[in-house]
Formats: structure tokens, sequence, C-alpha cells
């Protein structure tokens, strides 16, 4: 068998060496520019989407829509509508129980009234059983019947279904598109106002935030 000299060896080596660097380059070469054009698909999907607006503009840092997925975006977009309008609703009536303000008459046979149930997580746990099935019926019927886009909105989040108007039709685009983001802005803020109200009235010092108090 022929025996290799120092000079061969260094040299196989030598060659070695290049071929790993050469297919570590080709590597970092492929991988980069994909996953720069996932990015930048990303950013320029939704950078001028509605409600992506200063100081944080299109803000996403779980990277959620990162694929750049219409669907999923679209899909994520109606939860956070459909949750903001909740969240509104659910501030408002708390503010006006822990006002005072109920609706009249009683609850139940029993003579319980709805002032008598207080308001927060207190008011939720004194509701009778029987009240409680009717609110979880009404919702339902809510939200398989009336609160979902039946006729192809104008917009994600659009449930007017060809029968409430109050107006929309009339305004220009850009009245729109001022209206909507007023809507998911003032969404995101009650989405806020509502974990904080449920969290202070656990801790039993909610009445603090309160006039008067």
């Amino acid at each position: 068998a022929r025996t290799r000299n120092s000079s061969e060896y260094t040299s196989e080596i030598v060659k070695m060496k290049t071929a790993i660097l050469a297919s570590l380059v080709a590597s970092a070469a492929a991988f980069a520019p994909a996953k720069q054009a996932t990015t930048s698909t990303s950013l320029n999907a939704f950078e001028n989407e509605l409600g992506a607006q200063p100081p944080l503009g299109f803000f996403d840092p779980l990277g959620l829509v990162a694929d750049g997925d219409q669907e999923k975006f679209d899909r994520l977009r109606y939860v956070e509508i459909k949750h903001g309008r909740i969240c509104m609703l659910g501030v408002v009536g708390y503010l006006v129980n822990a006002a005072g303000i109920y609706l009249p008459g009683n609850i139940d046979y029993a003579g319980t009234k709805f002032s008598d149930l207080g308001y927060g997580w207190d008011a939720s746990f004194a509701v009778p059983v029987a009240g409680a099935l009717q609110v979880l019926l009404f919702v339902g019927f809510l939200e398989l019947a009336v609160m979902k886009d039946i006729t192809g909105g104008e917009f994600v989040g659009d449930f007017r279904n060809g029968a409430l108007d109050f107006g929309w039709d009339s305004f220009d685009e850009e009245t729109k598109l001022n209206k909507r983001a007023i809507e998911l802005n003032q969404g995101r803020a009650a989405q806020m106002g509502m974990l904080a109200l449920m969290v202070h009235d656990k801790l039993g010092n909610v009445a603090d935030f309160f006039p008067g108090n």
C-alpha cells in the first residue's frame, strides 16, 4: 500500500475544511433570505391594516400572523372586535350597577330584587340558577343566530345583515375607516378595563377607583 506523505495529508485537510466552509456558506445563503422574505411578507401584508397605528404600528410580538396568512388575520380580527364589543357592554354594565342603577322589580318569585344582587363577582354568584340559565340561553341565541355575518358583510365584524344601518351607507370611506378605528381602539381599552375591574373587584378595592370614595 502507498503511504501518504505529510504534504498530501495537509492538502486533504485543507480540501475538507474548504468543503465544510462552502457548505456552511451555502446553508446561510439558503436560509437567511427565506427568513427575511417571511418577515417582509408579514409586514407588507398587515402594516397598513386598520388598527396598525402609532405609537406601536403593526404589533405582533407573538408572531401570530408572521406567515402573512390573510385568513388567519381576518379570524383574529373578528375575535378581537367581538371581544371588544362584549367588554364595552360589560364595562358599562358594571359601572351602571356600581352607580346604584338596576332594573326595576324582582329577579325571582321569592321576591329577590335586582338591586339586592349588588355588582361585580358578588352579583354573578347571587343570580338564581334559573336566571343564570336564561342569561346563558340568551347569549347562546345571540352567538348562534344574531351576532354573525350571514349575508356577507362589508368588512370583518359587519353584522348588519341588511337589517340595521343607522346611516352607515351614507358615510364616505374616510369616515367609515375612522369610525371602525374608534370602535377597535375602544374595544381594546374596554378589554383591559374589564380585566382591571374583575381583578380589583376580587381584591376588594374596586370602589376606591370610583368618584366620592
